[in-house]
């Protein structure tokens, strides 16, 4: 590099990098070097075109989300995966043949971090966390490939201070980062995994099963966490010192999180809402589709998908109508005139529920007369469901337009409008003068 950097001429410059380019690149050594990175990108290209296929009938049959990211991880990198394989074979073949592998160590190391990259991409779903690991991973594999990465790494180590009997510098940083990074990824598929199993258990509540995962889940990331820091060499008892600013921290900062937490565990424990329960919580009308650590998770009837704090669940009323029992009764009030035929309307109401969906037949429907005023009668019926997550207001709505075209076939009549009319004053209007 040197000798390029003295050269001045032009000329002389385009000699000497042509003679560089045939000392260094179009040699016996470095063409077979580059002929075999060739063959296996290939034979990776070969591989894949031949297991396609198979690759996407395995995922389209694989059942789990985590056995569907495995396979596409596998397939992205069966390209530069089989070359990178091939390439640890090639020692072998520079020893046979008498030639250096200085490239070789080259493709090696690009092949390496490639595979790398693409396959533990595949799982980590935030992009900008993507693009971070992807350019640590090539800022290793540049720094071993001009052999720096061993001093960079001294460097590392020397940019730190020492607290008590723990050194800590910039590569225990990052040693912390990557560890703890793969330990909490761990724990977090562990706790997918176990989730999935022990909502298949049909012999547990819905809440209990709810319960039972959130447990197993925490007590996974304890675990890793621990791990994490013995991996790290940290005395886990220093950590006593930090005690007492971290209660003070949870009782000010941390409140209503530690709050809500306490009355998600509270709401699984008692078992007063679960998945599937119809509720009734600040005007807010839906069924419970998740609870977790935080919230408790309501879709109500338009679709709308609400959050609502465990806290205030338990501090506030709440309206749960498939607590003990599912069957919600419907009260459908009606009005007709004293002219009809009172016993009729009220068989009709009764036709009317039988005839109407969703209507059970036990407990049976009721229609009642409620009051008679002003000379109309005021009749009600009374019926039940058992879904009341399929909604209210369409049930009624079908119950009412049924009830309607009885009445109307069977000439029940309604009650005529009634108007209140005031006369305030009786003076005469005041009339226009014509000249004559």
């Amino acid at each position: 590099m040197e000798a390029f950097l003295e050269i001045t001429d032009t000329t002389e410059l385009w000699n000497h990098a042509q003679d560089w380019v045939m000392a260094n690149l179009i040699t016996r050594s470095s063409l077979i070097q580059t002929g075999w990175l060739v063959v296996g990108l290939l034979t990776g290209i070969l591989a894949s075109r031949l297991l396609a296929g198979r690759f996407n009938r395995w995922h389209e049959n694989a059942s789990k989300q985590w056995l569907k990211q495995l396979i596409f991880a596998i397939r992205s990198v069966l390209i530069p995966g089989v070359a990178f394989l091939l390439m640890l074979v090639y020692p072998h073949i520079a020893d046979l043949l008498s030639v250096g592998s200085k490239f070789a160590r080259l493709f090696h190391n690009l092949l390496g971090a490639w595979v790398i990259i693409h396959f533990l991409s595949a799982f980590i779903r935030h992009p900008l966390l993507s693009r971070w690991f992807s350019l640590f991973i090539w800022c290793i594999a540049a720094l071993n490939i001009f052999d720096l990465l061993e001093p960079a790494i001294e460097q590392m180590d020397a940019l730190g201070f020492t607290l008590g009997k723990t050194h800590i510098s910039l590569l225990t940083v990052i040693q912390a980062l990557i560890t703890f990074g793969i330990v909490m990824w761990g724990a977090t598929l562990l706790g997918r995994m176990s989730e999935h199993h022990i909502s298949q258990v049909t012999q547990l509540t819905p809440s209990l099963r709810v319960l039972i995962a959130k447990m197993v889940r925490t007590v996974f990331f304890v675990f890793a966490f621990v791990i994490g820091l013995n991996t790290l060499g940290i005395d886990l008892t220093s950590l006593a010192v930090f005690s007492g600013a971290i209660g003070v921290g949870i009782g000010f900062g941390l409140q209503k999180v530690v709050s809500n937490f306490i009355s998600g565990i509270i709401l699984l424990l008692d078992r007063s809402i679960k998945p599937g329960d119809v509720i009734a919580v600040n005007n807010t009308y839906g069924w419970v589709n998740q609870l977790s650590a935080r919230h408790v998770s309501i879709i109500t009837r338009d679709g709308k998908e609400h959050l609502i704090p465990n806290e205030q669940l338990i501090t506030e009323r709440v309206e749960n109508w498939s607590y003990s029992d599912r069957n919600v009764r419907l009260k459908i009030p009606f009005a007709i005139s004293n002219k009809a035929d009172v016993r009729h309307a009220l068989a009709l109401m009764m036709e009317a529920a039988a005839e109407t969906p969703r209507i059970l037949k036990s407990p049976a429907p009721n229609a009642l007369v409620t009051s008679i005023a002003g000379g109309v009668f005021n009749i009600e019926l009374r019926a039940w469901i058992n879904d009341p997550a399929k909604g209210i207001s369409n049930v009624s709505s079908d119950l009412l337009l049924n009830i309607w075209e009885k009445f109307k076939q069977h000439d029940i009549p309604m009650p005529a409008p009634s108007y209140d009319v005031n006369i305030k004053s009786m003076e005469p209007l005041p009339t226009a003068r014509t000249q004559s």
